[in-house]
């Protein structure tokens, strides 16, 4: 057999199957350690399950055929002799994650560095071993370098950054979570000079100032433009921001973002206890593309923001990801006009808010709608093939627990929605042929077949005068029932997150049935606890306690059912 035959064969294995391949004889251990087969070394995802000398030995054997190496968590190769095995063979790397490496040498660091002036990708997240000579070798020895993800290195400040961004003209994506020094303005000068990264990753830079981020956006002393009063600079290319956790920062500096920022999706400024609702204003009215917003423990934000600013912004309709927990004043007022206008919303977080049962109807309501008007758009396609609905999906992430105005019936009123059969009227179209009759056009409304459907017949008739006939075309609008396709995932108060777990499980496999049953007995037996809550003295007393007691069972009797049944949703 040809060796590129045996070595694309050997391509199924996985890496512990190489390793145990390679003992069967010398021939097999060449084969098994050939390069061909390790261009791409992920050892995070099989590190545990084969010893560190065969480890070291793959990429070493590997060597130059190695393009992406991923070391992350790999503590067996922190031994120094194995590390330096390892950096002298690699000498073409375009991707390397050494996140996780901390006992790895500064001097071994810095010879993989020099050795590999390909690099696109590198990870050096938490080393001890970075330090600002780093990344000074990292800017002259790297200039196809595009991401740089060197957060929580405690070795550095942030005027190696400024080196790195200089020297490193295709940088793109640049992480430094927890970097200090970021209040030095001539490297936020150089973040603006270049005007190249997507990607930005501040989190936690207590150091970094409003005077910073401004300069970072609009440069020293910008031109004014007296109509609108914004700086005259190019726009920023950023797509992603991350500012959380920059404590130094008030509402002037981040209004800087504002109409600075087009091409912006993801934006992160959760904790940043000072914001108000001034700092946000001019970013929402100018960010048409924003999917991802996260604004956690901003307790000085109001409902006016998301009613007035949010659920009106150009990024309504495209939004995504929302998350508002611990910001203690926004409530039904806000969040109400949110869900009725970005329906495109698949994760909302407003834990310890004050929402209540109304934003969870919303809510159920647009994922209900959303769902409806796929299916018709689907119809619309392919009106004459209608066939079986997929198993539901989850198609909206709600996180509401710890927020005291939610209530069970609002929890039951999003399980209820969940099982709620789509009612779509879908029209059938058939043409007859008789002998000619006068032109005419009746519309008649027919009697619903059952309480749940209606029909409604449109009849056209078409003369044919050479042939003497008239063709005859009925178009019958139908209401059919169609199972639901969308759900809703909850995380709410962990007394009620078993059945709301149980429940979800059971829609997800098209248990239908089964799910209302569920639904019905929790109702019963919530019902019947508030009874008991409500006191009382004497019979009246015992017999709501012996109902609480009989519908806990029911609900628990219920709970247990889950997993012993099938496809259909019936139980014994």
């Amino acid at each position: 057999m040809p060796h590129e035959i045996r070595i694309h064969v050997l391509s199924f294995l996985s890496p512990k199957e190489l390793v145990r391949a390679s003992r069967v004889s010398k021939e097999f251990y060449d084969m098994c350690y050939d390069g061909q087969l390790w261009t791409r070394c992920d050892a995070s995802e099989f590190y545990q399950q084969i010893p560190a000398e065969a480890l070291a030995q793959i990429i070493v054997s590997a060597g130059s055929f190695i393009r992406d190496l991923n070391l992350r968590g790999c503590v067996q190769l922190e031994h120094h002799r194995r590390a330096e095995m390892v950096v002298k063979a690699s000498r073409n790397l375009v991707n390397a994650t050494l996140e996780g490496c901390r006992n790895l040498q500064r001097q071994t660091l810095h010879d993989l560095i020099k050795r590999n002036n390909r690099l696109v990708n590198l990870n050096l997240t938490g080393l001890p071993a970075v330090c600002n000579t780093t990344l000074r070798l990292i800017a002259e020895s790297c200039p196809q370098l595009e991401m740089l993800n060197v957060s929580w290195c405690k070795h550095m400040d942030a005027k190696a950054i400024q080196t790195v961004v200089e020297g490193c003209p295709k940088l793109k994506d640049l992480r430094v979570g927890e970097v200090k020094g970021f209040k030095d303005l001539e490297v936020a000068k150089a973040i603006f000079t270049t005007n190249n990264l997507e990607r930005l990753v501040l989190a936690g830079c207590e150091d970094l100032s409003d005077a910073a981020l401004q300069v970072m956006m609009h440069g020293v002393d910008p031109e004014i433009d007296v109509l609108t009063n914004t700086p005259m600079v190019p726009p920023r290319k950023l797509r992603h921001l991350d500012l959380s956790r920059c404590n130094r920062l008030t509402s002037q500096g981040v209004q800087a973002l504002g109409h600075l920022v087009p091409e912006l999706e993801g934006l992160i400024l959760s904790g940043i206890t000072t914001l108000t609702d001034s700092a946000l204003e001019p970013i929402l009215a100018s960010t048409p593309r924003l999917t991802h917003l996260e604004l956690e423990d901003l307790e000085e934000l109001t409902n006016s923001l998301l009613s007035e600013h949010l659920a009106k912004a150009p990024c309504a309709s495209k939004l995504e990801h929302l998350s508002i927990g611990y910001c203690g004043n926004l409530g039904d007022t806000g969040m109400l006009p949110v869900f009725r206008a970005c329906t495109s919303l698949r994760s909302v977080i407003m834990d310890n808010t004050r929402i209540s049962d109304l934003v969870l109807a919303e809510a159920a309501s647009m994922v209900r709608q959303r769902a409806m008007d796929a299916k018709r758009r689907a119809i619309s396609l392919n009106p004459q093939q209608q066939q079986p609905s997929a198993l539901p999906k989850v198609i909206l992430h709600l996180t509401v627990y710890d927020c005291g105005n939610v209530t069970w019936t609002g929890i039951r009123e999003v399980l209820s929605r969940n099982t709620e059969p789509m009612k779509i009227s879908v029209p059938t179209t058939t043409s007859t042929s008789t002998p000619a009759i006068t032109p005419s056009t009746t519309t008649t409304d027919s009697q619903p077949s059952s309480p749940s459907s209606s029909d409604l017949t449109t009849s056209i008739f078409d003369t044919d005068n050479k042939s003497g006939t008239t063709t005859t075309t009925i178009t019958t609008i139908t209401t059919q029932h169609f199972p639901p396709t969308q759900t809703i995932a909850l995380k709410c108060y962990y007394g009620w997150q078993q059945t709301v777990d149980e429940h979800t499980k059971r829609v997800l496999r098209g248990s239908f049935p089964s799910a209302r049953r569920l639904e019905a007995k929790w109702a019963q037996y919530m019902q019947a606890e508030e009874e008991e809550r409500a006191g009382g003295d004497g019979a009246g007393r015992r017999r709501r306690r012996r109902r609480a007691r009989e519908a806990a069972m029911v609900h628990a009797d219920e709970e247990g059912l889950g997993d012993q049944l099938g496809e259909d949703g019936e139980g014994e």
